[in-house]
């Protein structure tokens, strides 16, 4: 499991890292809003964890930018700010849980264990571009209605454009997080499985949605 922590105090980020992963996480620690969104956006997380008081960019504003481009992350908000109305800006801002600070450390590690598991079995979980949909609980991808049958890799391919839609994502991101390899720059077979992905979803379909960046990756849009 990776957590993306985004704090700006850094001996708490330090604390909660250390705690986390004694627990088995991976975390990934970011002192500001704007390195948090670019962290973001290159990676994927399982939970999100943000302070609201951040440098660059604050928690709500950065939670706003989370949720137009991913709908299924969990996200946590931890801070200081503890009012009713703060909370309600955090959860309208797309916040999944809001934890004031000060806080226990197993209560924390309580509402992320909670967050994983209600969005690992979250049902119904639909992701949506333009005519595209892909249904996380059935596994099926439509477009315009019709169902489009895909294998596991291309399923797994599939979902992770589409949790990261609008994203450029590049050939070494694909070869970690669906095949699980360390990239080898000499094989095709990312390029094959685009290329099988394109002519399910693209071919019969207009407008096309999965673009080729030269030298840069793919992106799943529409333009």
């Amino acid at each position: 499991m990776k957590i993306l922590l985004v704090e700006d105090e850094e001996r708490l980020a330090s604390f909660i890292r250390k705690g986390m992963s004694a627990e088995g996480y991976e975390v990934e620690v970011a002192y500001d809003g704007r390195m948090g969104l670019s962290l973001f956006r290159r990676d994927m997380y399982d939970v999100i964890i943000l302070d609201v008081n951040l440098p660059q960019m604050n928690g709500f504003e950065l939670c706003r930018h989370i949720r137009a481009e991913n709908e299924a992350v969990p996200v946590l908000m931890l801070t200081a700010l503890d009012s009713l109305a703060d909370k309600s800006d955090g959860f309208g801002a797309g916040a999944d849980d809001y934890l004031a600070k000060p806080f226990e450390f197993a209560e924390l590690l309580l509402r992320v264990r909670a967050l994983t598991r209600r969005s690992g079995t979250k049902r119904g979980q639909i992701l949506r571009l333009a005519d595209l949909e892909l249904n996380l609980d059935a596994k099926t991808v439509t477009r315009a209605g019709k169902r489009i049958d895909l294998t596991t890799r291309e399923y797994a391919l599939m979902e992770y454009l589409m949790l990261n839609k609008g994203k450029i994502i590049s050939r070494v991101d694909i070869s970690e997080r669906v095949w699980s390899l360390n990239f080898d720059s000499a094989t095709n077979v990312i390029d094959v499985y685009i290329s099988y992905l394109r002519k399910k979803i693209d071919k019969d379909f207009s407008p096309k949605l999965l673009h080729t960046i030269v030298g840069m990756g793919y992106v799943l849009r529409e333009d």
